[in-house]
């Protein structure tokens, strides 16, 4: 009967919330990258990134929301060198993701200790407090679980409704999904498809440096080595298991959650089962449901085919531009 306690209590869905928004940031900004036609398996580096940057911006700035400033650009820096390198250059778009998580890995573990050495007792850093919503937070049982969350939380809610807007409900929102489907015809429409791309893989950056401050800023307020663990990792699954869509994704990584938040009270509860075996909940959980829940799915048409303009259509242009001479 104590484990079936643990899913009557209002405290385990807030913790399921609140563990799944660095999920939900992550695959929400991978949504924008893939449906854009960029394989982005650099989530978990670029989250590396927004963690450590997020704990940086905090400390030297002695606020937290300078801190989510510098998070962003941080990671915004990495995914800067994927679309460079993806876009412009053309390499493998696997390739390439497989070594910025390592090049992040190495900048956060380098600077980290150049900055703050090797003492286990590290300075603590200004962190965000639980918003509780007047008269909403007082609700039975609803109320802590929805409307005492965190800031980034509520950002993240907002992020799921205005980007389901902007991909299924707006011209720019077509343009990019054509991007990821088609781009030689939304290149022959006169769209740039390059700069659709850019911008997307930015914007990418952007949410994984939200979700790396979830990770540091969120009651930890602090840094450690690899603090990630395997979340960008996740993140990416939970966008092939909803299908490339936001409130698949989302209802994705709110599987995870629930596993993060079960594994933290089982141990609470000193059952004679080794250690790791709860730190591995969360991500057998997630493999379970990819193996078992998951039906066919397949992702945007040119998702890893670089983007060669058509010489034809380039030659024509120039053409133009002259004057027909």
């Amino acid at each position: 009967m104590g484990i079936l306690n643990i899913f009557l209590t209002p405290d385990f869905y807030s913790a399921t919330i609140r563990l799944m928004t660095p999920l939900m940031l992550a695959a929400l900004g991978g949504i924008l990258c893939e449906r854009a036609g960029i394989l982005n398996m650099a989530l978990e580096g670029q989250i590396l990134m927004g963690a450590f940057f997020a704990y940086l911006g905090a400390y030297l700035f002695n606020n937290a929301w300078m801190g989510l400033v510098v998070a962003m650009l941080g990671s915004m820096f990495l995914g800067a060198i994927h679309a460079f390198m993806s876009i412009n250059v053309k390499v493998n778009q696997v390739v390439v993701a497989l070594g910025l998580n390592t090049l992040a890995m190495g900048i956060t573990s380098t600077i980290f200790r150049f900055m703050f050495g090797t003492d286990s007792q590290m300075a603590h850093c200004p962190g965000f407090t639980a918003i509780r919503i007047p008269g909403l937070s007082d609700i039975p049982f609803l109320g802590p679980v929805l409307f005492g969350q965190y800031p980034l939380t509520y950002i993240a809610l907002a992020a799921l409704a205005g980007i389901h807007w902007l991909l299924f409900h707006t011209s720019r929102g077509l343009e990019l999904r054509a991007a990821g489907e088609n781009p030689q015809a939304l290149d022959v429409a006169g769209v740039n498809v390059i700069r659709i791309r850019w911008i997307s893989v930015l914007l990418t950056g952007a949410f994984c440096g939200l979700a790396g401050a979830c990770l540091t800023l969120n009651g930890l307020n602090t840094f450690y080595d690899n603090i990630s663990s395997g979340r960008g990792f996740i993140a990416y699954a939970a966008i092939v298991f909803g299908k490339w869509n936001p409130i698949g994704t989302t209802l994705a990584t709110l599987l995870f959650g629930a596993g993060d938040a079960l594994q933290l009270r089982m141990q609470a509860m000193n059952f004679n089962i080794p250690y790791y075996f709860y730190l591995m909940m969360p991500y057998l959980i997630t493999f379970l449901a990819l193996v078992f829940l998951m039906g066919p799915s397949k992702g945007p048409a040119a998702s890893n085919v670089p983007f060669v303009k058509d010489k034809a259509r380039k030659r024509s242009a120039k053409h133009s531009r002259m004057g027909g001479k």
